[in-house]
């Protein structure tokens, strides 16, 4: 009797320490992301709605609640105090049942604002109301309102806002508040017509956030339109508007409130192989001063995982002088620091091919951050091998010094060394690779898959020394994480 009581306080003990252990750290699966956002589970694709509200960054984003694959479109729903750790809430939008063919009309992309001056008439005491602008599809731009910071939705008894023409494609409003013409603003894409050579993007304007005037069209853009100003090289008296493609491409030129006018050709905004749906966060506090932005790592792949899909880590953006001009660039958000365990930094290191053993040896890990500046010397290439193992070759990051490409998963852009130096930021997590390189001047994003028990890391060069003038690597904790 005594040995089976024993048995049983054993088997107790044992299931509270499992149980803790797994609300410690639950969402460890292989190929779950350990600092980029993912859904408990099922598809996942655009966000949506990015706002900052009474100390909350809200993120939603398109969600299919039933399966894995793209469908029936509901907006999901998370917020986070830090950019890093998010928490799942329920369901914030769902599909409209008043579609003229009596089928649910799906909640497609959109955005998010602050009813300040309660144009809507919806606010009820002191806390003001939250707007979502969504497409409705086929049945116009709609708006769902939340008196309760985003925790429950109503849908606005006046939708549409902007009414579903048979003739005339149009989808994923972001809208934002105009200073300078003392209006609101709506950047839609649009096909006119039907006419593929026409899609882009229309601006409208608005005072009461219902009725909308159409100002004007700027053509070649696909989907998920956004429209920032930032300032060049920091200085508030120098700014410029950016407006962007679903892809992340985009172009830089003036704005009236009426219409863009652009002064730059569209560049490319990432050059890696899974990068879409941008989207910057509207209503973040003005002392902070930055623009953040994020975007839907699309094509990824996650083996036997019970969801499909993941964001891009938050990054900062800015412009910056150039001698080919003004260049967005972009950087991940300082807040990736809140992740940072113990790393190891080296300095003025010069390494000889053949004669060095590699550097980073010691480090292990499938969740890392990487700052380095590398002078070229007399190298022809240098990089990374991430991911490696005796059985696995890992995946490579590589800098051709001859051709001056930054490379990685088969995604290449030219980049050209500053004072004969390279300097990379890299954030690697179980299934995407985050390389910024020169500041942010060239970004490529990409999902890979790897064997879970592939943690090594060679830093190698090529053809002639390569010195290391700092390098700094953090392992990263898990958002999940409990402290």
């Amino acid at each position: 009797m005594k040995s089976s009581y024993f048995l049983f306080i054993l088997f107790c003990l044992f299931s509270f320490t499992h149980s803790a252990k797994a609300q410690k750290h639950a969402f460890d699966e292989s190929y779950r992301p350990q600092f980029h956002f993912t859904p408990e589970q099922n598809w996942m694709n655009d966000p949506n709605g990015l706002i900052f509200f009474e100390g909350e960054y809200h993120l939603f984003y398109q969600h299919n609640p039933n399966a894995k694959e793209w469908g029936f479109m509901h907006w999901g729903h998370a917020v986070s105090k830090d950019l890093v750790h998010w928490e799942h809430l329920p369901l914030a939008i769902y599909p409209d049942n008043d579609s003229k063919d009596k089928e649910y009309a799906t909640a497609f992309s959109g955005s998010a604002i602050v009813d300040k001056n309660n144009l809507l008439g919806k606010q009820k005491g002191d806390a003001a109301t939250l707007l979502a602008f969504y497409t409705s599809k086929d049945n116009g731009q709609r708006i769902a309102y939340s008196l309760d910071k985003g925790r429950t939705w109503e849908k606005y008894e006046g939708n549409p806002v902007i009414a579903f023409d048979e003739k005339d494609d149009a989808r994923d409003p972001k809208v934002f508040w105009h200073e300078e013409s003392q209006r609101y603003i709506m950047v839609l894409w649009r096909m006119p017509e039907g006419k593929k050579s026409a899609e882009g993007i229309s601006i409208y304007s608005s005072e009461n956030l219902t009725d909308w005037t159409y100002e004007s069209h700027l053509a070649g853009f696909y989907e998920c339109p956004d429209l920032v100003e930032l300032p060049v090289d920091r200085r508030t008296d120098d700014t410029r508007w950016v407006i962007f493609d679903g892809d992340g491409s985009y172009l830089i030129g003036d704005f009236d409130g009426k219409r863009f006018k652009p002064e730059t050709p569209k560049m490319q905004g990432d050059f890696g192989k899974n990068y879409y749906a941008t989207q910057t966060f509207n209503n973040l506090p003005a002392d902070d001063g930055r623009t953040i932005q994020l975007a839907w790592m699309r094509g990824g792949e996650y083996p036997d995982m019970p969801f499909n899909g993941q964001m891009t880590f938050p990054t900062e953006l800015a412009l910056k002088n150039y001698l080919e001009g003004i260049r967005l660039v972009r950087t991940p958000a300082k807040e990736i620091e809140l992740l940072h365990e113990k790393g190891d930094t080296w300095e003025d290191k010069n390494l000889i091919p053949g004669l060095n053993k590699n550097l980073t040896r010691k480090v292990k890990g499938d969740c890392l951050h990487i700052q380095g500046t590398f002078d070229l010397k007399s190298v022809n290439s240098f990089g990374f091998v991430v991911r490696s193992s005796r059985k696995e070759t890992g995946v490579e990051i590589r800098y051709d010094a001859t051709k001056q490409v930054l490379s990685c998963l088969g995604q290449g852009v030219l980049l050209s060394p500053e004072d004969n130096k390279i300097q990379l930021e890299i954030l690697i997590d179980r299934t995407s690779i985050e390389l910024f390189g020169n500041g942010g001047k060239a970004v490529l994003s990409s999902c890979y898959t790897a064997d879970p028990d592939a943690q090594e890391l060679v830093l190698y060069n090529t053809g002639g020394e390569l010195l290391v003038e700092k390098l700094d690597i953090y392992p990263l904790k898990s958002m999940y994480e409990v402290d």
